[in-house]
């Protein structure tokens, strides 16, 4: 953990500060509050770095008992609004600015709830290795979530010193994400590092966003220029990746821009996603203009124009079979959003009801 109190002068400009921000804090009413980013998350205590100091910070207490799920509380790339510096001891927070941009997932496991991996993010970094582990079903997944962040994204194919046969995997990322940029870089060589410089403008975010193993600090080691990120080296055993970072990180690098790095992700759960589903499969669903029955599923129905386009080879059928997987998922989990939004009104009519017979006058 970083000490705290650590005095660095910087301008909050350079960590992405903005008119719009500066009025979200004047909004709050608050005097005597600073602004400060979150650049990393630990348990229940946050690293904040405002224009005087670094500083541990932990969430007001008001704030924890408004808060209704885990999007209300502080994620790295989030600004926030805290006490000034102590002297001793920590900083206390006690509001999230309302966010540009995040990026949000199901937490993993079987609760429902969301969480949110980066705030206030400018462009998605979406890394995969070209070392064999390469899937583009993964990646339409990766883009899925990336289209309902609000920033915009870019596909990052590392390793490129590894991959046999660059064309193939390219017609892959075509078909997986045809609308988005994509770099082919090698952090171990530095092949093509440059190609990522036009993101990485002073004042702008990039989160880094991948599986385990794909390189992601890898890559931002080599844009620091020095070992400032644990990595870990590929199994070899079975080419799987293994978790390097361990917790979410906003860095300054030497030109200005910052990056947020994230744990490796093997479960990738979606979250409000509905919306951008169309648009990440957005030749299904042109292709569903033409299906016989306007509530097509495309789960066998006769005349379906998905299906036909599967099958005559112009939709992989594999593509496909994540679709209907991503939209099945979905159904799901806006089934369980729907019935934890039952059981909390109804803990709340039980709390007020129970303070009404509290304050209900002696007759």
């Amino acid at each position: 953990m970083q000490s705290h109190n650590a005095r660095v002068s910087v301008d909050l400009a350079a960590l992405g500060w903005t008119d719009a921000d500066a009025a979200s804090l004047a909004a709050l009413g608050q005097t005597g509050l600073v602004a400060g980013r979150v650049t990393l998350e630990h348990t229940h205590i946050y690293t904040v770095r405002t224009a005087t100091a670094e500083v541990l910070a932990r969430v007001a207490g008001r704030l924890r008992h408004r808060a209704t799920s885990r999007r209300d509380y502080p994620a790295v790339g989030d600004w926030v609004a805290l006490d000034p510096v102590p002297v001793h001891g920590r900083a206390t927070i006690h509001a999230v600015l309302p966010r540009r941009s995040g990026f949000s997932r199901k937490v993993a496991g079987g609760r429902t709830d969301e969480q949110v991996v980066a705030a206030n993010v400018d462009t998605v970094f979406l890394v995969a290795g070209l070392d064999g582990d390469f899937s583009p079903r993964r990646l339409e997944r990766y883009v899925l979530l990336a289209g309902e962040s609000g920033a915009d994204a870019v596909v990052v194919l590392n390793k490129a010193d590894l991959c046999d046969d660059l064309a193939a995997v390219m017609a892959q990322v075509a078909g997986a994400a045809p609308s988005l940029p994509v770099a082919v870089v090698s952090a171990r060589t530095g092949h093509g590092l440059e190609s990522l410089a036009p993101y990485l403008r002073p004042g702008r975010t990039v989160a880094f966003l991948g599986s385990s193993g794909v390189g992601k600090s890898t890559i931002i080691n080599a844009l620091v220029g020095e070992e400032l990120l644990p990595t870990r080296e590929v199994r070899a055993r079975d080419g799987r990746g293994q978790h390097a970072s361990t917790s979410r990180q906003l860095v300054i690098l030497p030109g200005g821009g910052l990056v947020i790095d994230t744990p490796g992700m093997r479960e990738l759960q979606l979250w409000d996603v509905a919306d951008g589903l169309a648009g990440t499969f957005a030749d299904i669903d042109a292709l569903s203009a033409g299906c016989r029955f306007r509530d097509c599923r495309h789960a066998g129905e006769p005349g379906c124009a998905v299906r036909a386009a599967a099958a005559d080879g112009r939709v992989p059928q594999g593509r496909l079979d994540n679709y209907l997987k991503l939209h099945d998922e979905l159904a799901h989990l806006v089934g369980k959003q729907d019935e934890r939004a039952r059981l909390e009104r109804k803990r709340q009519v039980k709390v007020i009801h129970r303070a009404a017979r509290r304050h209900k006058p002696r007759e």
